[in-house]
């Protein structure tokens, strides 16, 4: 890779000054700087093998006859049961929206680093602009931006479109007309998806799908400059998400990648899809019968990859807890009870999310817990 991507002596630096310098904070010395740079167990390796996993008709599964449901809920069961991903196919939402969403990425990425940084997500806060994360953590940062933005699934709700026109700018507020609509979209998805894994697990189809009708979800646009040395960074480090179910919507460059079988595989772009993984508030809800897989976003030195993620989370007051009879099946009960804040304030404040990172909450839950038991009373 980093052969491939040397850049000819006859290049202008006028030419290099387009890989995003100065949001990156690099020197004229150096394009990747040693804050980006990534511990060699972690770098990225040419010629990641392609993970197959089952893509799924959903229109199938919705309408179609007794045989195609077994053997989408068959698929499904497999796969999360293994990683945790698979890919959806004919589900219904417009390509015409997700062509304008990505259209409103380009607009806004592109803006001058002064204007983005007018809606900077702040320390502890969801929701926002982050370049790389800088100020949040010191070392092994992501060779990306993002914007975050809040969807509530309420059919009065503008949440999105407020959060932009009022921490972006309203100049740019037929943007979030685009994220309101495309929140919706993807909110509605996201039932049909906790129905088809509902089935596949052995539940009643209604039992999430009512857990996640009131849900409290995040949109995150994610941008990735070209890097002149993509083999020392990352544009996502190795995570598991900690939300519930996480809708992708990627471009048409790869940069997905997922860790199965002691080995990173690429799960590559395919046209009118989505890539659908379970997180960890949905691996307690199954009891961790279904897995939340590590995984990461590998950069280029030739193009910008763009992806949009839909993170399905519950509403603050729903008690994450694995139902009875998925427990009978798969004793004991593997996870405490907890609710979706407790556990975004753990990642947004404390902890760095990861592949232990439901390792680390229980023992802070409990502590927290124990802490609010023990406290004197307010006066």
């Amino acid at each position: 890779m980093a052969m491939k991507c040397m850049m000819s002596t006859g290049e202008s630096k006028e030419m290099k000054s387009k890989l995003h310098r100065v949001e990156f904070g690099c020197s004229e010395e150096s394009m990747v700087p040693e804050n980006f740079v990534w511990p060699d167990e972690f770098k990225a390796r040419d010629g990641a093998p392609e993970l197959h996993v089952p893509h799924i008709d959903l229109h199938k599964f919705l309408n179609g006859n007794e045989s195609d449901i077994e053997e989408a809920t068959r698929l499904v069961d497999e796969a999360c049961r293994k990683h945790g991903f698979f890919v959806l196919v004919n589900h219904g939402v417009d390509m015409e929206l997700m062509k304008r969403v990505h259209e409103c990425m380009d607009e806004f990425f592109t803006l001058p680093f002064d204007v983005k940084q007018k809606s900077q997500r702040k320390f502890g806060e969801n929701y926002g602009y982050a370049n790389s994360f800088i100020g949040r953590f010191s070392n092994n940062l992501p060779w990306k931006e993002t914007l975050s933005l809040p969807y509530v699934a309420n059919h009065n709700s503008t949440s999105v479109q407020d959060f932009v026109s009022k921490c972006v700018g309203p100049e740019l507020s037929h943007q979030g007309k685009v994220y309101q609509e495309c929140g919706k979209a993807l909110s509605d998805l996201s039932l049909k998806i906790v129905e088809l894994l509902g089935l596949s697990l052995g539940v009643p189809k209604e039992k999430f799908k009512k857990f996640y009708e009131d849900n409290d979800s995040i949109i995150r646009l994610n941008y990735y400059p070209p890097c002149e040395k993509p083999e020392l960074t990352l544009g996502t480090g190795p995570h598991c998400d900690p939300t519930s179910i996480t809708i992708l919507h990627q471009d048409h460059v790869s940069g997905l990648q997922v860790y199965v079988d002691d080995e990173w595989h690429s799960i590559p772009p395919t046209k009118n899809s989505f890539v659908i993984n379970i997180g960890d508030t949905f691996m307690a809800l199954t009891n961790g019968v279904y897995k939340s897989c590590f995984h990461r976003a590998v950069v280029n030195c030739k193009e910008v990859r763009k992806s949009m993620a839909f993170f399905l989370c519950p509403a603050a007051d729903k008690v994450v807890r694995a139902p009875d009879e998925v427990v009978e099946k798969n004793p004991p009960r593997k996870f405490p009870d907890y609710t979706w804040p407790m556990l975004l304030e753990l990642t947004q404040k404390f902890y760095r999310a990861d592949s232990n990172t439901f390792q680390a909450f229980i023992p802070w839950l409990e502590k927290q817990k124990s802490a609010n038991t023990t406290a004197p009373p307010a006066l």
